[in-house]
């Protein structure tokens, strides 16, 4: 258990302590601001373009580990908005951001800082070719369905125009997309700017972290508490049990390849939750409640599954 602990304690301090930092006032939005777009930007597309880059493609992307995850990303999906629908009598497009707040895991803030320090960054290609389609699954999804709900007659064009503009809008996207473009390429950078580029990486884990503390503090817990635990239940244990039975079950994966992609299944709702919720105007205060609760929860739930499997 302290081996355990060794590995997912360190990543939720740097979160408190940028929290503390904030509620304390040691630090304001603005420092916080700098530093998100500094982390979220800049040095964490640095880290997927270089993760990418170095990719096996013809392996890592024909692993089956995508269909199990994936089919836990969908189930959560559903889970989530049949549930807000019927049991919570939520309205239907707020169903859909409630659906989609417990699809969209933290797949690179909380996924690769737990998965790093558990399997190191060099050795989880599983993790970055379920973060390579993350947000493409996610937001064609969730925009389609809202798109559905919001008008009578689905519009294809103005459907493919909303879901490239999420997706080409967001600054981890094009890292992944120059990393795909390097790897095919076969790209081979100067040393100067390799050893450039490997001094930005390292930071983008911690600034990142310690910006996910500063701007929780924004996130008061309120709302729905029945819905925000429901929804913390799915993310941080139905959405890992998922990927680890099919991963188990159906398919003979190694450890090393479905381990990294199960943790990245317990993660807890990502800050794309919050900013889905926030474009359509739905379901924003459970969707951020769920971010900052769900966040907090997984102290102990990634703690337990990565107990599981080791």
């Amino acid at each position: 258990m302290s081996i355990v602990l060794s590995v997912t304690i360190p990543v939720f301090i740097v979160i408190a302590i940028g929290y503390i930092a904030v509620w304390r006032n040691f630090m304001n939005d603005q420092h916080i601001d700098g530093l998100w777009k500094f982390a979220q930007g800049f040095a964490i597309p640095c880290l997927l373009f270089k993760a990418i880059w170095q990719l096996d493609l013809g392996n890592d992307f024909n692993s089956p580990i995508l269909p199990a995850y994936y089919s836990g990303s969908l189930v959560n999906f559903l889970l989530g908005y049949f549930g807000a629908k019927l049991i919570f009598k939520r309205s239907v497009q707020d169903s859909i951001s409630i659906g989609f707040t417990a699809m969209f895991a933290n797949a690179v803030l909380l996924g690769l800082a737990i998965n790093g320090r558990a399997y190191g960054l060099e050795s989880i290609p599983s993790a970055y070719a379920i973060i390579a389609i993350h947000a493409p699954f996610c937001y064609l999804i969730g925009i389609t369905a809202m798109e559905i709900a919001k008008s009578d007659k689905l519009k294809i064009k103005e459907l493919f125009l909303s879901v490239s503009k999420a997706i080409f809008k967001n600054s981890l996207m094009i890292g992944i997309g120059l990393g795909f473009l390097a790897n095919f390429m076969e790209l081979t950078l100067p040393s100067a700017v390799s050893d450039a580029l490997n001094l930005i990486v390292r930071a983008a884990l911690p600034a990142a972290l310690f910006g996910l503390g500063g701007v929780l503090v924004r996130y008061n817990p309120k709302g729905d508490l029945r819905l925000i635990a429901y929804l913390c239940i799915i993310s941080l244990i139905i959405h890992p049990l998922i990927t680890l039975t099919i991963s188990s079950t159906f398919f003979t994966l190694q450890p090393e390849v479905f381990y990294p992609a199960v943790i990245t299944a317990a993660m807890a709702p990502g800050m794309n939750a919050f900013m889905f919720a926030n474009m359509y105007g739905n379901a924003k205060q459970i969707a951020a409640s769920t971010v900052l609760v769900g966040t907090v929860f997984s102290v102990f739930t990634v703690s337990i599954w990565l107990l599981i499997l080791n």
